[in-house]
């Protein structure tokens, strides 16, 4: 079978792997779609990103969606030909926090499409995958692979809203309207939110979220002081989620949120000095988010039921075989949002 493999920075390939057996409890998915995330392009463009780096070829790719193709021993509650989404996340053991609920904090965690370990951890970008069975989430006949394989990232936002609690009838402020930040404007509205503002430093990003759900959308490369209106006494937004991973924009926020509101940090990037004055004297709350656990399943529910509607992302589906145009293309904000390879 065909594999989208890296080897060092834009050396992609495509290569033969054997076709897996599932063995006990696992699933054979013929991947039908997958979709290119940030950490896919950090391998991709810089083969890797902090102290995670390419050390061996890997197959990338964690955002997928399938079919059925065959039922290792003693699998039951699914059936071939059926769809699913493809859960990346598998935490293994069972350590205090995985009996905590926290399974994404799990001590000896595997994540497909990761070069976090040793051997890495190979990901979905290939014609077939075996995996247990409980990652293989079902969704109804019909869905498209390329919503469906949107259920990972989904989940990522769906975990983050949750960091906030409830959204009912509040003033939400995204900070980056990339694919994740235009995710969490999807989820914040799906949790009630009153009125979303979105930002970003790129007119085409704003676009996509006005076309998602964005009230207010704001170039703040343009207009510097954009959000000025929403420091008035002392911070007119509920909930802001920092979605762009800039430290300066993190520390932005402190303005604009209100007392007792909260800051919920999102992207990833370079640590910042926060002020430690309106943290104190606003009550502020600021909460890390880190990937999902129990979201995937509601996130696949919500792609397959139409409850959240993810196709303004949708930017393009590319076969495999040609994998390098589909990551240039998923590279250039300015064209696209999310590019599915297609197998």
């Amino acid at each position: 079978m065909q594999a989208v493999v890296i080897h060092a920075p834009h050396d992609l390939r495509l290569e033969d792997r054997p076709l897996p057996v599932p063995g006990p409890g696992e699933v054979l998915v013929r991947v039908r779609a997958g979709g290119i995330c940030g950490s896919d392009l950090h391998y991709y463009h810089n083969a890797g990103f902090g102290t995670v780096r390419i050390r061996e070829p890997m197959v990338l790719g964690h955002e997928a969606a399938g079919e059925i193709a065959a039922l290792g021993e003693g699998v039951t509650g699914l059936a071939l030909g059926q769809r699913v989404a493809i859960n990346p996340s598998r935490p293994v053991g069972d350590d205090e926090y995985i009996r905590e609920g926290m399974r994404q904090h799990a001590m000896d965690m595997r994540f497909n499409g990761s070069a976090m370990r040793i051997p890495h951890e190979q990901g979905f970008f290939r014609e077939a995958v075996a995996v247990p069975a409980a990652q293989a989430v079902p969704v109804p006949d019909g869905t498209p692979f390329e919503v469906a394989a949107c259920a990972e990232p989904l989940a990522v936002a769906l975990h983050a809203v949750r960091q906030a609690g409830s959204l009912t009838g509040k003033r939400v402020l995204v900070t980056g309207a990339g694919a994740i930040g235009c995710l969490v404007i999807l989820a914040a509205r799906h949790a009630g939110a009153a009125e979303i503002i979105a930002t970003d430093i790129a007119d085409p990003a704003l676009v996509t979220a006005a076309k998602v759900g964005a009230d207010v959308t704001l170039n703040t490369a343009a207009d510097a002081g954009a959000l000025d209106r929403f420091k008035a006494d002392k911070g007119r937004v509920h909930v802001a989620f920092e979605c762009s991973g800039a430290g300066a924009v993190l520390a932005s926020l402190l303005d604009v949120v209100r007392p007792r509101g909260t800051i919920v940090a999102v992207g990833l990037g370079r640590d910042v000095t926060l002020p430690i004055a309106p943290i104190v004297t606003k009550e502020l709350v600021i909460r890390g988010t880190f990937r999902f656990d129990a979201e995937f399943a509601w996130a696949a529910d919500l792609l397959g039921s139409g409850r959240i509607d993810v196709t303004p992302l949708l930017s393009a589906q590319i076969p495999a075989a040609r994998a390098v145009e589909a990551f240039e293309l998923a590279t250039d904000r300015a064209r696209a949002v999310k590019v599915h390879l297609t197998f």
